[in-house]
């Protein structure tokens, strides 16, 4: 008899505090929704990425192909989470007091946990079944408080999915914008100069100014949705290490390889300067989150062999931007060294977030892997009478 007093009280308490846990949740990753700050959500969605990262190691070339199922998976299971710890914290609820409080409409009432779970997810169904009914006016405001409960985790899951995809979208778009604007390359040097042929950034500007405020949105997007982190796409163009790459690697072209006499305007300009905060903050926001040792401390200075590839990509992006018309700073030793000092402030973020998401550098960093494939393209010119 002791026992089951026990458990008539500590069922209900235990189903209350399921519920409550489950709302906590929801409120903190729909309403609240900031980064790192949901209870189940989090969990869940990291675990599942260990258990990805994991299971696609065998398939090889395909890895990436099964990788860009994680997003989609993570969703499903929070949400299936949260339904069934909704209905389990609700059948413990109903479950001493089936028979008494609760009955069935047709027939003797079974007393099972079954049939608890049953009662107690029918009444949180926005349609519900009728085989069971409360009696008591305790239960009465009990179920309305569940079918409220009901209708508003599916309204606001509803809004959730669709937020999580614009943003996803918004995200996508950054990154196919940015390969297609530099020549399907993501080379940095390829994108400048496209932004200014001829050595003219006035139009251009306004490219930066987009991307820079493109970029922002991204940030903000992982910070409201941090489960976007875990949506990787096949193409290495869509990743946030790329994006942020090439967001960066401009600004550090744009500071160390423009000539100042005509181009100081576009150095000291508010966009340049968004552009690179913004990716900085992306990533560096990211790493902290979401990389079991945290962002990485960039070092003082690279090593000889970093240092000569570095100098060879700048070389390399400054050609470029020559060819296409855009003058460049004349101590190109000087230049380079500016380049190897904002590079190192960086390079070590992309390092440390790409194979984070199962990259290879050279799919995020073909240029500063390959620097010579610079020089591979036809010349810049070309794009006079021809579209490639």
């Amino acid at each position: 008899m002791e026992t089951q007093a026990t458990l008539h009280w500590l069922e209900p308490a235990l189903g209350a505090a399921l519920i409550g846990l489950v709302l906590l949740d929801v409120f903190s990753t729909v309403l609240y929704a900031r980064i790192s700050t949901g209870i189940l959500s989090y969990r869940i969605a990291r675990v599942t990425w260990e258990v990805f990262l994991r299971v696609s190691k065998p398939f090889g070339r395909r890895r990436g192909f099964v990788l860009s199922f994680c997003g989609p998976i993570i969703l499903i299971l929070v949400l299936f989470a949260w339904a069934l710890i909704l209905t389990l914290g609700t059948a413990l609820i109903i479950h001493p007091k089936l028979g008494s409080s609760v009955t069935a409409n047709n027939g003797s009432t079974p007393t099972d946990f079954i049939a608890a779970m049953y009662a107690g997810g029918s009444s949180i169904s926005i349609i519900g079944a009728g085989d069971f009914a409360p009696r008591t006016s305790a239960f009465r405001l009990f179920y309305l408080f569940n079918s409220l409960v009901g209708m508003s985790v599916i309204s606001l899951t509803l809004t959730y999915l669709l937020q999580i995809y614009t943003a996803l979208q918004r995200r996508n778009v950054l990154g196919l914008s940015l390969h297609l604007a530099s020549a399907e390359t993501g080379d940095a040097a390829e994108f400048l100069a496209g932004l200014g042929p001829k050595g003219q950034f006035s139009s251009g500007y306004s490219n930066l100014a987009e991307l820079a405020g493109q970029l922002t949105q991204v940030k903000e997007s992982h910070h409201f949705y941090p489960v976007l982190f875990y949506f990787r796409f096949r193409a290495p163009y869509y990743s946030v290490s790329r994006c942020t790459l090439m967001a960066l690697d401009t600004v550090t072209l744009i500071k160390s390889g423009l000539d100042d006499q005509p181009y100081a305007w576009l150095k000291e300009s508010a966009s340049v300067a968004q552009l690179w905060r913004a990716a900085m903050m992306l990533v560096t926001t990211l790493e902290d989150t979401f990389l079991p040792e945290g962002k990485p401390e960039p070092a003082a200075s690279p090593d000889e062999q970093t240092r000569d590839r570095w100098h060879r990509r700048y070389r390399a992006g400054l050609r470029r931007l020559r060819q296409a018309g855009i003058q460049t700073m004349k101590d190109e030793q000087s230049g380079a060294e500016a380049y190897v000092a904002l590079r190192s402030r960086w390079d070590a973020y992309i390092r440390a977030l790409a194979p984070a998401l199962a990259y290879s550098m050279d799919e995020i960093d073909p240029v500063g892997s390959t620097p010579e494939s610079t020089d591979e393209r036809g010349e810049f010119r070309t794009r006079l009478r021809f579209a490639d």
